[in-house]
C-alpha cells in the first residue's frame, strides 16, 4: 500500500486467530500416500493458533506412536493410522469429516473400530 502521508503507519495482519474452542472445530481428514508411496494422515482446516495447531499434532503422534509434522497449517501424520486419530479426536470433543471416498470406507470400518484396535495391540 502507498501512502503520500508521511505518517502513515501501515497496520500488519501478522496477528492469529484465537484458538476455537475444540467442540466448535470441524477438521478434515485425509489419506494421501507421499513420498516412496508411503501412506499419511492429513488434519486440515485447524481454526486458532499455530502453537496450538502444533500441540494438538504433537498428542496425535504421541498416542499414534507415530511420526510426523506441521506444515501449511496441516498436521501430518505417519501411517494409515486414520482409526487412532479419529478416536483421539472424538475423545479430546473434535468434530470431523473425511472426504467421501474415505468416509464411505471409514464408515463401514467403523462399525468395528474396537475389534481392529485390538486386534492391531495384540
Amino acid at each position: 500500500m502507498y501512502s503520500t502521508n508521511p505518517d502513515f503507519e501501515y497496520e500488519y495482519e501478522n496477528e492469529e486467530l484465537e484458538t476455537l474452542p475444540n467442540n466448535k472445530q470441524l477438521l478434515k481428514i485425509c489419506i494421501d500416500k507421499h513420498r516412496a508411496g508411503k501412506t499419511v494422515v492429513i488434519i486440515k482446516k485447524f481454526v486458532g493458533r499455530t502453537e496450538d495447531l502444533r500441540l494438538l499434532a504433537k498428542l496425535l503422534k504421541t498416542r499414534c506412536g507415530v511420526g510426523g509434522s506441521v506444515k501449511n497449517r496441516e498436521i501430518i501424520i505417519q501411517g494409515n493410522v486414520r482409526y487412532k486419530v479419529m478416536e483421539i479426536l472424538e475423545k479430546e470433543g473434535y468434530k470431523y469429516h473425511m472426504n467421501n471416498l474415505n468416509a464411505a470406507i471409514g464408515i463401514e470400518q467403523l462399525k468395528n473400530i474396537r475389534e481392529l484396535i485390538n486386534k492391531h495391540r495384540t
